[in-house]
């Protein structure tokens, strides 16, 4: 009956239905490279400023009424990293290329896989699809930019474009509205168990649907997903037992 139909999809974006892991992965390598000939470090080391900006940009936090803008920020975690490996002395040229070199290479390698896309396309015949991503508003426009997926949603919802992000129930709402649906009419998809699963949770979902990834475990005391895949391809074999 139409009361119980699923009639929209959420997806998130990030290690959902773009590999941006993988992409960080090569970006890192890359950049590392250019700090071995820069430097003239071993590959041990070269790794410990690798791993010190990864740390830094995991512990970034959006913040709207900062003075700094994205690339000043990022550039900052390149030349802290630098000189916490190597001292004090500056690093703000070397910092400005490996920034250069990291965004560009990670943008170049992120892409919608043709299997995604055919899948996107299938779904939208029956469903309204939603993107909702996390994150600051200029690197996730340039992600979904990068990737050309826009022409697949419904709506696209960048959480740094707004008070709140996954998982506060806020941002769903906005995405409700905007589709012009109920909680219960929705499906949230999404590979983060803390903003995606506990954010549908929170919001009142039809169903959640976690991208396990390879073997992936649920965290003891984590939310509990409806639905464990391990690709979003999967994702039709649920809608079909969500239909049923």
């Amino acid at each position: 009956m139409d009361g119980k139909r699923v009639k929209a999809i959420i997806f998130d974006l990030d290690n959902t239905l773009i590999d941006t892991r993988r992409a960080g992965e090569v970006a890192i390598q890359k950049t590392g490279d250019l700090l071995k000939t820069a430097l003239a470090l071993d590959d041990a080391t070269i790794a410990v400023i690798c791993d010190k900006f990864k740390q830094k940009l995991l512990g970034e936090r959006c913040d709207p009424s900062a003075c700094r803008s994205v690339e000043e920020v990022r550039v900052a975690h390149w030349q802290e990293s630098i000189q916490e490996v190597r001292g004090s002395s500056s690093a703000s040229a070397l910092a400005s290329q490996c920034y250069r070199l990291w965004k560009s290479t990670r943008l170049e390698v992120l892409s919608l896989p043709p299997e995604r896309s055919e899948l996107l396309k299938q779904l939208r015949a029956s469903y309204k699809l939603l993107l909702l991503t996390n994150g600051l508003a200029e690197v996730q426009r340039e992600k979904v930019e990068a990737v050309g997926c826009e022409e697949f949603f419904d709506a696209v919802v960048i959480g740094g474009e707004h008070a709140e992000q996954k998982p506060s129930p806020s941002i769903f709402t906005w995405c409700f509205d905007a589709l012009g649906v109920r909680a219960e009419d929705c499906v949230v998809v999404g590979d983060d168990l803390d903003a995606d699963i506990q954010g549908g949770f929170n919001a009142g979902v039809r169903a959640t649907v976690w991208i396990s990834g390879a073997g992936g475990q649920i965290p003891n005391r984590s939310v509990k997903p409806d639905f464990t895949i391990a690709s979003v391809l999967d994702l039709p074999g649920v809608l079909v037992q969500l239909e049923t």
